[in-house]
């Protein structure tokens, strides 16, 4: 039996080392004589869903979408120095998610 190897992660097969993909069997018949030969193509795997997409990134907050649907927002890191002005901050952060909300889903 031969049997070719078309690999993407290695140029040689690795012991113990599991492998997706597609085998192939070709039989070939020279004079009455059959010869196995088989093709093994790796696959790559299938590109994972991105879980909890990003739908709105502003300077304070972030906004994500759930499996479910729903919407999830995330503060951002908060960088308090000298002159950090606590209404300021909140004002923003009122702003951003009265701004995202509003474009994500709408007036009501």
């Amino acid at each position: 039996m031969d049997l070719k190897t078309l690999l993407r992660s290695d140029s040689k097969m690795k012991v113990g080392k599991d492998y997706q993909g597609i085998l192939r069997r070709d039989e070939i018949c020279e004079e009455f004589r059959y010869d196995e030969h088989f093709i093994f193509v790796e696959t790559l795997p299938p590109a994972p869903d991105k879980r909890n997409p990003q739908v709105f990134r502003g300077k304070h907050i972030t906004i994500t979408r759930r499996d479910d649907g729903s919407y999830r927002p995330n503060f951002r890191p908060v960088d308090v120095v000298a002159g950090f002005n606590v209404g300021r901050y909140a004002a923003g952060v009122a702003n951003e998610l009265l701004w995202a909300l509003e474009g994500l889903v709408g007036e009501r």
